[in-house]
């Protein structure tokens, strides 16, 4: 089949140059379709269902919300876990699901189970909703609403009844998430003394709000054969109107107005979250949130067009200024990409110019290079592979092209031999055919060592999955262009006499090589001997290298986590987020900076009021007064924070970072120490055990416990026997509790907007206990009952937050960890534990965080790796036959190895799961070398030579081939490996390995492989 797909690609000359044109310019197109992010989306399946629970504090929300919910989704297929967080006012709840899990099966599942759910819960809370669909690189776009003229509760309405719904009509935009600002509500205060005179009820003032608001419809009339439709409408329209309302008349028929007995006023809603940015106050922002499998790229051009739209259409003093852009890390991890390929395609190109001896040749070689990444970029498309830092930052031109290599090489052989003055077709023919084997089974092997890649799963696979499927993509385009594109370019561009040589740069290496090969080859004992010490020192090398599970991608921005005791009020996190801003913006290293404290009204962070997430936008790195590296800037942030915010516990990451360790894990950090138990006052007392001993680990940051100290909590719990004596209902009670945080009494519409009606105590009512007691709650011989004489009011202390896992209560000690890798750190972290916290029974710990990830990923890169080996090692038997020379060309494998853990150990590089795929492609790259020397040698021997001297042969007929496989694959990774740009961490440690690898693998082929060649040669007889 090669031999007749050859012959028609020679036959047919010029239409497999326009075939591979068209190929080539289906490919730019997909190159422009291409979904494009920095890195991909690493977040599992998974469906949030979010509960609004008034007031309720966090037990309260946990018994009579979360549990429920959590009850009616059992059984649903394909689950992996259940996690909740019951806050205050909250429940959330997360349904993670099986890999592989449709997103929108697993919703329609969560979806059909909901109404189920909201009978389940009091019918006050509620009703439970899904979060939107999106993922941890869902929030793509942040911007601010200034104007220098209007208050926050005025832009807060603009943003949210003006600006968003025209942001949610973009294509693959979820939501629009804002926060900041006020709430804009028609607040009722009613004065409780004045209630008291009049022998008024809060519950009286509840009905009459509601039933003065209304409208109703009265059918229609025939008037002269037309129909005129009727309308009631009693609907509250402002201010005036609720004032105006009649509450009752005295016995002389005066009406008594709402306005008489209480204050009506437009005021904020209560809220749990608040923004601020650069020290100016508070901040209106939106968070644009991308809906699942869409282009970033195009979705965030498509909302920034959007908002020059709605920007013409705003007032003259509003302006929608963009804070924070996922288009910016894109472009500079884009630009990393491109950039690096850019530079090892041309570094390939020169060295194939370089030691092919004839610029024509390398020419058409070269032309291999962009035309497999064209191919690549049309199966990609095909199969819904994005384009991304690790889809694309992995691919080696120099492994890509090896097959072309084989082929136009052996054309310029077969050429400069051709004395008889055969056709140049012919020739090419022929050379073409006699490599067609050797170039498919170079591709194979480097083919075979990628595809157990694809059985990564998990986080680790979702990184390097799409790296594995282009890579395989590019080689299948590279195999294809090999044997059909190159033989006809070769027949056509090639000199039909040309003069194969050696330049000199090979020369001059020979002039050392064959030398020191031969002195190898007369002493194979001291040759093995110094190889053998070269692996066996490199096995201590490899145990101190540490590991951890990924390099960290340079964002360009920051994020600190700053934490307060979760008492702590959202009025003095406005203070707080101030002393942050203003220090901070005092390094010239910042751009801008905003803090956003609590969550906002679409709960997609469970932050508590005592929680802000400070988001650092940095300058260029090129517009900074001094280089300094992110760790020693994030030093200097630490300084500046903790001698100027006081009382405050900070943490450092990254936006992306977060959520993808949020959403994942749902812990924000490097290492969680998940704690399972009961009873909450234990978990919260041995999490702070457990913290104490973090804290005294070398590497150990940003260790905090969840649960810092309990909340201050009022609870109002009725008197059974109370309410049975004056026949009140429980219910009564509870309405006067809600008012104390507002109780919703109906709406004022305005157009598209809705404005809830609250029903709200004075300021000075809420913060009394005894005051709280004179409430007047129900009448009982036609006099109000107070609410001390029905209800007991006490101070209890309850937990700021109640975690579930799985139905099983939970909290955990998070930390970060710096200047050492994470393994270790666990290592140390699990004996300390072990030996100074005890546990009572039926509590357990268990590892979460980067942690779990890396044990994962490695479980699976030890039955991965092997497979790998064995598949190598099968296809070395079947193309020799020999277990000797499998065995002989497989020590390559080893010897690679070595030199990867020494390039990581020169560089201070721990192991990754980035170096661990390193080593897996560095195998094939090491294997293709030792076959292309041992198939000369026992081409040789079969010839009749000598094993010795069919060894020296080969070392002189084999070194250019194999410098030249090891110089464009090191090469091609060459700027990957020195490259500092943002997204280069990620691709360093691979590109190191690999070329660390290739340096002792190339000694070993062209030294130790020569010099014990005859201790592995078959005893078979010559000529067999």
């Amino acid at each position: 089949m090669l031999m007749k797909l050859i012959e028609f690609s020679l036959k047919n000359r010029f239409l497999v140059i326009i075939a591979t044109l068209f190929i080539a310019g289906a490919g730019v197109r997909s190159a422009l379709l291409l979904p494009i992010d920095a890195v991909p989306d690493l977040t599992n399946t998974q469906v949030t269902i979010i509960t609004g629970a008034g007031s309720l504090p966090p037990v309260e929300v946990e018994r009579q919300v979360t549990y429920p919910i959590e009850w009616s989704m059992g059984g649903l297929a394909n689950v992996a876990e259940v996690r909740s967080v019951s806050k205050f006012g909250l429940s959330v709840i997360t349904i993670v699901f099986d890999e592989g899990t449709d997103i929108y099966f697993a919703t329609q599942q969560v979806s059909q189970r909901l109404p189920q759910a909201a009978t389940q819960i009091p019918p006050e809370y509620g009703p439970p909703e899904l979060g939107p669909m999106t993922t941890a690189l869902g929030e793509i776009l942040q911007f601010e609403l200034r104007s220098e003229s209007r208050s926050p509760m005025e832009l807060r309405t603009l943003l949210d009844w003006d600006i968003s719904p025209r942001l949610r009509e973009v294509e693959g935009v979820t939501e629009v998430n804002t926060m900041g600002g006020f709430y804009k509500t028609f607040e009722i205060r009613p004065d409780p003394n004045r209630l008291n005179a009049h022998d008024l009820t809060l519950d009286e003032i509840y009905t009459r709000v509601e039933a003065s608001n209304s409208s109703a419809g009265g059918g229609y009339v025939v008037h002269h054969d037309e129909q005129r439709f009727i309308r009631g409408e009693a609907l509250l329209k402002g201010v005036e109107d609720l004032r105006n309302i009649v509450i009752n008349r005295s016995d002389q028929g005066a009406p008594l107005l709402l306005a008489d007995i209480a204050e009506v006023t437009i005021a904020p809603m209560a809220r749990q979250g608040a923004v601020s940015r650069d020290g100016r106050g508070e901040a209106v922002t939106g968070m644009v949130m991308m809906r699942i499998g869409e282009n970033s790229r195009t979705v965030v051009s498509r909302v920034k067009a959007r908002i020059t739209e709605v920007q013409a259409t705003l007032p003259d003093d509003v302006l929608i200024d963009i804070i924070y852009d996922r288009e910016d890390l894109i472009g500079r991890t884009l630009h990393t990409v491109l950039k690096n390929l850019t530079e090892g395609g041309v570094l390939v190109a020169i060295v194939l110019l370089a030691t092919l001896g004839s610029l024509r040749a390398g020419l058409i070689v070269a032309l291999a290079i962009p035309l497999s990444m064209l191919f690549a970029t049309n199966m990609m498309l095909a199969f819904g592979v994005s384009a991304s830092l690790m889809s694309l930052g992995a691919i080696d031109f120099g492994l890509v092209v090896d097959s072309s290599v084989i082929m136009v090489e052996n054309c310029v052989r077969r050429l400069s031999m051709n004395r008889e003055g055969r056709s140049r077709w012919m020739v090419i023919r022929d050379a073409a055919l006699e490599v067609r084997g050797p170039t498919m089974f170079g591709e194979l092997i480097i083919a075979v060592v990628y595809v157990p890649v694809l059985m990564l799963e998990g986080t680790e696979g979702k990184l390097f999955r799409p790296m594995a499927m282009t890579v395989l993509f590019a080689l299948f385009g590279s195999l294809i262009l090999s044997l059909t594109l190159m033989p006809a370019l070769a027949s056509l561009g090639l000199p039909k006499v040309i003069k194969d040589h050696d330049l000199w740069p090979i020369r001059m290496l020979k002039k050392v090589y064959l030398p020191t090969a031969h002195l190898a080859i007369g002493n194979p004992v001291a040759t093995i001997g110094i190889a053998l010490a070269m692996i066996a020192v490199s096995i201590p090398v490899a145990l101190r290298l540490g590991a951890e599970f990924m390099p960290r991608l340079n964002e360009g921005d920051l994020l600190v986590e700053a934490a307060r005791l979760p008492t702590a009020s959202l009025e003095g996190a406005e203070q707080m987020a101030a002393l942050i801003e203003t220090n901070l913006l005092k390094l010239p290293e910042i751009k801008t900076v905003f803090c956003k404290t609590g969550r906002p009204e679409i709960a997609n962070d469970v932050m508590g009021v005592h929680q802000t997430d400070v988001w650092v936008m940095l300058k260029r790195p090129e517009d900074w007064p001094v280089p300094k590296s992110r760790d020693e800037l994030i030093a200097e942030m630490e300084v500046v924070l903790n001698e100027n915010v006081p009382g405050v516990a900070f943490g450092f990451t990254q936006p992306i970072e977060m959520r993808v360790d949020e959403l994942v894990a749902g812990v924000k950090a490097d290492v969680a120490i998940l704690l399972y138990g009961d009873d909450l006052a234990t978990l919260a007392s041995k999490s702070k055990e457990i913290e104490r001993e973090l804290r005294r680990i070398p590497g150990a940051a940003d260790v905090k416990a969840d649960i810092q100290s309990t909340l201050a909590t009022l609870t109002i719990e009725p008197r059974r026997e109370a309410l049975a004596r004056y026949g009140v209902d429980a219910a009564e009670v509870m309405d006067v509790v809600a008012a104390i945080g507002g109780r919703n009494v109906g709406q004022v519409l305005d157009g598209r907007a809705r404005f809830p009606i609250q029903v709200r105590l004075p300021e000075s009512w809420r913060e009394s206990v005894d005051l709280l007691g004179q409430l007047p709650v129900a009448k009982a011989g036609g006099k109000p009952i107070p609410l001390s004489e029905l209800a007991d009011i006490r101070l209890e202390e309850t937990p700021p937050t109640v975690e579930h896992d799985n139905g099983r209560r939970r909290t955990f000690v998070s930390a970060n960890v710096r200047g050492r890798d994470v393994a270790s750190f666990v290592a140390d972290a699990q004996q300390r534990i072990a030996a100074n916290v005890e546990l009572p029974p039926n509590y357990e710990i268990d590892w979460g965080g980067d942690f779990e990830n890396l044990q994962s990923a490695s479980r699976r890169l030890m039955l991965i790796t092997p497979i790998v080996l064995l598949l190598i090692f099968l296809l070395l038997h079947a193309s020799f036959g020999s277990v000797q020379l499998a065995l002989l060309i497989f020590l390559c494998v080893p010897f690679a190895a070595s030199g990867g853990v020494f390039a990581l150990a020169v560089r201070g590089m721990p192991f990754s799961i980035a170096a661990g795929v390193g080593f897996i492609a560095l195998f094939g790259v090491a294997v293709l070398n030792g076959l292309v020397w041992t198939s000369d040698a026992e081409r040789r021997r079969q010839d009749g030579v000598a094993p010795r001297e069919a060894a020296k042969l080969a070392a002189n007929s084999r070194f250019r081939p194999v410098l030249m496989t090891a110089a464009v694959a090191s090469l091609g990774f060459l700027p990957m490996a020195l490259s500092h740009s943002d997204g280069a961490e990620i691709q360093r440690p691979l590109a190191t390995v690999v070329i660390g690898g290739l340096v002792t693998s190339s000694l070993l082929t062209c030294l130790v492989i020569p010099a014990i060649y005859p201790w592995f040669a078959p005893r078979n007889k010559v000529g067999d």
